[in-house]
């Protein structure tokens, strides 16, 4: 984000409205490469799993809580979600516990539902 700065600022010093604007672009610029080559590789139902954790909330996720959104039991979902380890997409911060490994990929999700034809 700090290259794009230096890319919209017409100017130095740098302005808050400079940093603003770059901080539009930066997030545009990750939604449409580094965000999307993440999810469109994921499966339909790895998707599920990443919206649930979504509508779960918090910076941590129970399993079970996870599962129950999907409408499955806990032990359904752990083979996705050793999967979404695996892979790299989620990590277990303590025993039962899921979160985001991706810093900021939890605000792409909630972009991909406020604008689903992105």
């Amino acid at each position: 984000m700090g290259n794009e700065a230096w890319n919209v600022a017409p100017r130095t010093p740098i302005t808050a409205e400079d940093v603003a604007a770059a901080t539009v672009r930066a997030i545009r610029q990750l939604d449409e490469s580094f965000f999307r080559a993440r999810f469109d590789r994921r499966t339909r139902r790895e998707r599920e799993f990443l919206f649930a954790m979504l509508a779960v909330g918090g910076s941590q996720q129970r399993s079970g809580e996870i599962a129950e959104k999907m409408g499955v039991k806990a032990n359904a979902v752990s083979p996705l979600r050793a999967t979404l380890i695996r892979k790299v997409m989620i990590f277990s911060p303590s025993y039962g516990d899921t979160a985001f490994a991706v810093p900021f990929f939890d605000s792409f999700l909630e972009r991909q539902l406020a604008n689903p034809l992105n």
